[in-house]
């Protein structure tokens, strides 16, 4: 949260008649107790004095001598959002409140000629600011998740730049079950090219496919990552998986053989590669399971399928073996390889392997 400035600096007061300089001067000294008293411990006593001065730059702005005056504004708007900010006891107040200080800031800005309240304003402008992002954070704690984010999205539109609040809205939009939007913020705040970009690229594609079940949307935000990250194993294995679930292996296949020739030293590659065979292995073997026992001629028919897949998939896992000799996915696939062909010397090595690795 950005840092609250509460305390401003003493506003110069220059009216043409007592009357009207006495409505601006008691505003001020509601002000100036507010800002005297500790907030935290007289929350009561400091809404009673700001909302007193509110009442006397009722009475300024209203009347013809000082109703153009920049003062009464300026105090208007730094009492109003301070209002705003710390009536966490009823917000339909403190949005109302908040309400009359963004009149007053408008305001007071056409009439500050001299910019002599250029601090004052800005500090009212930050008290908004810290308001919207209370509120929002407090819906949040309540888990009211959808008012979060509508909170959080007003924010943004606030302040188009500021990433922690894209990335509090997509939190919040997912927690509400509002994907779109969770989705749609996380790409947001990736655009800003943040540290976090990558993760958030792939937590949108795979709320894209988990949770939306959309995997033509899925698809064109791994096209999109693979602009600003080329060649990701991360989204290329994404990629990968999504090809064979649609059953379009020759697709995933003719894109990892690109990527193998164009760096053959990517254990990842061979990995994915030889995936594209086992995952149809597997699909195989649940087909498998569905014969009915009696037709013996179909299930060999099957296992024979499955098995050529599987001795397609080997020569692959092998080669990435031995780029990576301690990746644990490639050990993990090549134990189960083997465990299915019987070869007990390999499955029995592959597997003290993957123990010494997982013992440290």
């Amino acid at each position: 949260m950005k840092k609250l400035i509460l305390s401003v600096g003493i506003l110069s007061l220059s009216v043409a008649a007592y009357a009207q300089k006495s409505e601006v001067a008691e505003a001020k000294k509601s002000w100036d107790l507010f800002q005297a008293m500790n907030q935290a411990q007289n929350l009561q006593k400091n809404l009673e004095n700001l909302n007193k001065g509110l009442g006397h730059t009722d009475l300024a702005i209203a009347h013809e001598k000082t109703k153009n005056m920049v003062e009464p504004w300026a105090l208007r708007a730094s009492m109003a959002s301070a209002v705003a900010l710390i009536d966490t006891l009823s917000e339909t107040n403190a949005m109302a409140k908040q309400k009359i200080a963004e009149e007053a800031i408008v305001k007071a800005t056409e009439l500050d000629k001299k910019g002599e309240q250029k601090d004052n304003i800005a500090n009212a402008k930050i008290n908004i600011a810290n308001a919207i992002q209370s509120r929002a954070i407090r819906a949040y704690n309540k888990k009211d998740f959808a008012t979060a984010f509508k909170i959080f999205t007003e924010i943004t539109e606030k302040n188009p730049t500021d990433t922690s609040m894209y990335l509090n809205a997509g939190v919040a939009a997912k927690q509400s079950g509002n994907y779109t939007g969770a989705v749609k913020n996380f790409k947001k705040v990736a655009s800003f090219n943040v540290p976090e970009a990558k993760n958030l690229l792939l937590e949108a594609v795979n709320i894209e496919l988990v949770n939306l079940k959309d995997t033509t949307a899925a698809m064109a935000s791994i096209d999109q990552a693979l602009t600003k990250f080329p060649d990701d194993p991360d989204f290329v294995g994404t990629q990968t998986d999504i090809y064979i679930v649609r059953g379009e292996i020759e697709k995933s296949q003719e894109s990892l053989n690109k990527l193998i020739a164009k760096d053959p030293s990517k254990a990842i590659y061979h990995f994915l590669l030889g995936e594209t065979y086992y995952k149809q292995a597997l699909n195989v073997q649940l087909e498998r399971q569905k014969i009915d026992s009696k037709k013996v001629k179909e299930y060999n028919a099957a296992t024979a399928k499955m098995t050529a897949l599987i001795d397609k998939a080997l020569p692959y896992y092998k080669k990435a073996q031995e780029l990576d000799p301690k990746a644990v996915h490639t050990l993990e696939a090549l134990k189960q390889v083997y465990g299915f062909k019987n070869d007990t010397k390999n499955y029995e090595e592959t597997k003290k392997l993957l123990d010494a690795i997982q013992k440290k």
